[in-house]
């Protein structure tokens, strides 16, 4: 074995290495149920057998807190490298001791909707993470009716949630919920848009301000001095989206910041299915201003805009809006919408499922506010974009 052929081969490392797990075995460290082909079974009462050590004292190595004597720790490090323990066998031994349901809140929509992104996130984090025993329980909304929102309430209180998810459309009603009595000790995290003055776990989406903000930038470069800009948003029973109030402001505040008192602003709602009628809105608003040079709508359905704005022949427009729905991207290629800015809500959806799961299963700390890039998308970077994020 140690002769001169044998030798150009020979890892002495590993077999000192070798030696010393076989010592291991013989002396009873790693029991019969542990060998290598059981290990993926492996768990917490079973590394504190080998460790010679308390459950709670794995825990505490594992989870970084509590108090734990050096020696103790080196103990239960030197176990855990013997088996080549990883953090999924970790999750499984964790999630085998309970339950999880979360409740996602969002709204109700068709497919290739930006809501049926936001659930096709869901649902690949509900496959990922399934080894936490975490189940999804989805509810919908109208998100242009506010007490649709609001009778969602019973129902869910109910089910008695570890968790929630909530697309936070409507402010008040929002705010209403959280603070029943019986939703009272359920932690929460927002996706799409936030509600800063709640006591959320975490946000994943946009800084909604500030999208508004980069919106008028891009806006304000495009069309001359002195000119008119619509400003878009659909009807709503019962409250204005929080998420269409928030990137309004910060569009407006961007005029502020910038002294661009010359832009004049004029106000619209259009209704969700009724082109008839917006139709004749937007002839009438043309018919009384004669220098629309922009438009801007903050949700993801500019392309209904963009439609109208084709079949009325408003070509010079510069018409600016949010999400890459496949009928806005159809439009951003053909030049009728200028911008379109994204912000990648399937991720949104998959993170905050793995934070809330990092918190309640793992016992980890999870950053609150996480803010998705405001990505510019032009007809010119699309496909790229596209091919990137694919």
């Amino acid at each position: 074995m140690f002769g001169h052929e044998g030798t150009k081969n020979f890892n002495f490392t590993r077999y000192i290495v070798l030696l010393w797990k076989s010592f291991l075995c013989a002396h009873t460290i790693l029991p019969f149920s542990m060998k290598k082909e059981n290990l993926k079974n492996i768990r917490i009462k079973d590394i504190a057998i080998m460790a010679g050590v308390s459950e709670g004292t794995i825990d505490r190595v594992l989870h970084n807190r509590g108090e734990v004597s050096e020696k103790t720790r080196l103990k239960v490090e030197h176990v855990l490298n013997e088996i080549e323990y990883s953090p999924n066998l970790l999750a499984r031994s964790l999630a085998s001791k309970k339950k999880f349901l979360f409740t996602c809140i969002i709204p109700e929509h068709k497919p290739n909707d930006y809501w049926q992104s936001v659930e096709d996130g869901f649902n690949l984090a509900a496959r990922d993470f399934s080894q936490y025993n975490v189940q999804l329980k989805k509810y919908y909304y109208d998100q242009y009716d506010a007490n649709s929102f609001t009778i969602l309430s019973e129902k869910i209180i109910n089910d008695q949630p570890d968790a929630l998810i909530i697309a936070p459309i409507f402010k008040e009603e929002t705010i209403k919920l959280i603070q029943l009595p019986g939703f009272k000790h359920i932690p929460f995290s927002f996706i799409d848009s936030m509600l800063e003055e709640l006591d959320f776990l975490t946000y994943y989406g946009q800084d909604s301000f500030q999208s508004g903000y980069v919106a008028a930038r891009l806006m304000t470069q495009s069309i001359p001095q002195n000119a008119e800009v619509l400003i878009i948003r659909n009807k709503r029973k019962g409250a204005v989206s929080n998420q269409t109030f928030v990137r309004k402001k910060g569009f407006i505040q961007y005029l502020i910041d910038f002294k661009l008192s010359n832009i004049k602003l004029i106000d619209i709602e259009l209704h969700e299915n009724d082109d008839d009628a917006n139709y004749k809105v937007l002839q009438k608003v043309f018919q009384k201003y004669d220098n629309i040079q922009g438009a801007i709508t903050f949700n993801s359905k500019v392309y209904r805009l963009a439609g109208y704005f084709e079949e009325l022949h408003y070509n010079h427009i510069q018409l600016i809006g949010y999400d890459l729905l496949e009928e806005n991207i159809g439009y951003l290629k053909k030049g009728v919408v200028s911008f379109l800015l994204a912000q990648r809500p399937e991720k949104q959806a998959y993170f905050t499922i793995r934070d809330v799961c990092m918190r309640l299963v793992m016992k980890q700390e999870v950053k609150k506010n996480n803010y998705m890039p405001v990505d510019i998308i032009i007809k010119e970077n699309i496909e790229e974009y596209r091919q990137f994020t694919e």
